[in-house]
């Protein structure tokens, strides 16, 4: 990380932890640097940012969160801020000719990297959480790494989809218990393999509740 990006990475670290006191809450595992995925339900465009800055630094080294390729590319400075401060994965929303969107994932999952994903696929309208995409759960299937369930709270209501910025809100960001690809995962489910693999993750988010009191 370059001088410019490593400033970057400070200022924003303390502006997330300024207006929100977004905090991470390890009730299911303890913050090791480990590979692993962190399925989080997503609340906002400010999700990315947020899961980011909750990380230990040594954890931020080695996660990647992934981008939307045509939000975080729109503009220079989103390209630059995915690219050098968090090191983001692109990904297509939708398929192109004979790409595979999902390619990207598994080779950064291949090359040992951590990541970021959001298995609804897209920011909840109300707050309430979604159904999870297959995509994602194939992911887990095909690579086998052990999946962290995480639950974003409050970020919808500080920057949720048409609702604007609300600063001060605060937000909590709670890990789960570690699953493993035995409990996710069934081989023989053929085509229902990735969907199955992708409701059992979602089911596991949903379990995580809101800590009784906010630090901020």
């Amino acid at each position: 990380m370059n001088i410019r990006a490593k400033a970057m990475s400070l200022f924003l670290l303390g502006l997330v932890r300024l207006l929100t006191g977004a905090q991470a809450r390890w009730y299911g595992c303890p913050p090791k640097a480990e590979q692993r995925i962190y399925f989080a339900n997503h609340q906002s465009h400010a999700d990315l940012v947020l899961m980011w800055a909750a990380l230990p630094q040594e954890l931020r080294s080695i996660t990647r969160p992934i981008a939307a390729k045509d939000y975080w590319t729109a503009s220079t400075f989103k390209r630059w801020i995915t690219t050098e401060v968090f090191n983001a994965v692109y990904v297509e929303r939708e398929k192109k000719g004979d790409e595979d969107p999902l390619q990207p994932l598994i080779d950064a999952l291949d090359s040992g990297d951590s990541l970021i994903l959001f298995p609804e696929g897209t920011r909840t309208s109300d707050g309430s959480l979604q159904s999870a995409k297959a995509g994602v759960g194939f992911i887990a299937c095909k690579t086998q790494v052990p999946v962290v369930p995480v639950r974003i709270f409050g970020s919808f209501e500080a920057y949720g989809k048409g609702r604007g910025l609300h600063l001060g809100t605060p937000v909590s960001i709670v890990y789960g218990r570690p699953i493993p690809p035995s409990a996710y995962d069934e081989p023989k489910a053929g085509k229902e393999r990735a969907q199955i693999a992708s409701d059992r993750i979602m089911s596991e988010i949903a379990r995580l509740q809101m800590p009784a009191r906010q630090v901020i």
